[in-house]
């Protein structure tokens, strides 16, 4: 009977609660991955989320996976309550002086959380994908395509197997022993001082929820770091294989209006032309080619062997700063024998033709 009444109360809150989750699993779910500053923020508090999902998704998505919330906390519920409270009959929580062990307290709610919580695991991942299923413009984390509770649980079973339906228990097992040791051991520690101080009548239902709000308080403060984690694990995408795989990387933010018209102006000039070697100048008719009013040396003396040496080089060409260019050699006429001082080629007269 203790089973059996722990889940239907269970239930009965998540009517009530369910739209909280649906909000707390997109705000967990939001920036993924991403540094802060780099991603759009659809949800920027929980006023904002409701408002944001209600006016785009529409009021009926504040209840998204609610048939799994409600059967995952009839089943964790059921079995985390219904266990803690048969050992805390049994008299295995209280000292031989009859005072709650706090150690002890908190390593029955430990263990009672953990079995509840590997055997509802499937449902629950199945809750995370079916509320963080959003339309496009608001959608965060990688988006499954569910279309109800059962329909998942077959399609996660056919392809990956049952290790595929228990994805992510392993890594959810924290949030659940942090959360469930803090909510029952502070809840019965509390309910005691408050009866030991005479604070509120003994046999009042305000103990009980005076006992709850500060559980409550505790767990939340305890519990968030792990239940990110959790959520994210739960709605990861996986390959063919059931591996989980990074969420795809999100488009970079849009340029302001400037930035663009800027870079616009840019893309719309057309290309330099691609720069070559520099072609050897050709010397004029009396005399030699020069640059920036100096004679280049001939390519015939040792700054021509320089020259060929360097076009040989790959990756260096002619026109490079430290390569002095030099004009080609021109090849003498049959009569041009001898050479004069200096590198110069001197004339010989031509032969007699008579």
């Amino acid at each position: 009977m203790d089973f059996l009444m722990s889940g239907l109360a269970a239930c009965g809150a998540c009517l009530f609660t369910n739209p909280l989750e649906v909000v707390k699993t997109r705000m967990q779910l939001q920036g993924e991955l991403q540094a802060p500053g780099t991603y759009q923020r659809h949800y920027r508090n929980v006023f904002h989320a409701f408002i944001t999902i209600g006016r785009v998704d529409g009021l009926a998505a504040l209840q998204k996976g609610l048939a799994p919330a409600l059967l995952y906390q009839f089943l964790m519920n059921g079995i985390r309550l219904g266990t803690y409270g048969l050992a805390e009959a049994g008299g295995y929580l209280h000292t031989a002086e009859g005072t709650l062990s706090p150690p002890r307290s908190a390593a029955a709610g430990a263990l009672a959380g953990v079995m509840g919580a590997y055997l509802g695991s499937p449902i629950y991942m199945v809750k995370t994908h079916l509320q963080a299923q959003a339309a496009s413009e608001i959608a965060v984390g990688h988006q499954y395509k569910h279309q109800g509770m059962f329909q998942a649980l077959s399609e996660i079973g056919q392809k990956h197997g049952l290790v595929g339906l228990w994805r992510g228990a392993l890594g959810g097992l924290p949030r659940v022993i942090i959360g469930s040791s803090t909510q029952l051991c502070t809840f019965s520690s509390t309910k005691d001082l408050i009866t030991q101080w005479e604070i509120l009548p003994p046999q009042s239902w305000k103990v009980a929820l005076a006992a709850a709000m500060v559980s409550g308080i505790a767990v939340v403060l305890a519990m968030t770091p792990f239940d990110v984690v959790s959520t994210r694990l739960y709605n990861q995408p996986t390959d063919s294989q059931g591996k989980p795989q990074a969420p795809p990387t999100p488009p970079a933010p849009a340029l302001p209006l400037a930035s663009r018209a800027g870079a616009a102006s840019l893309t719309a000039q057309p290309p330099l032309p691609a720069r070559g070697p520099a072609a050897p100048e050709v010397p004029r008719s009396g005399s030699g080619p020069s640059r920036g009013g100096r004679r280049l040396p001939d390519c015939s003396g040792p700054a021509g062997d320089r020259w060929r040496e360097a076009r040989q080089t790959p990756g260096v060409t002619p026109a490079a700063p430290r390569i002095p260019p030099c004009r080609p050699a021109v090849p003498a006429p049959s009569h041009l024998t001898s050479m004069a001082p200096g590198g110069r080629v001197a004339e010989k007269a031509p032969p007699n033709s008579g």
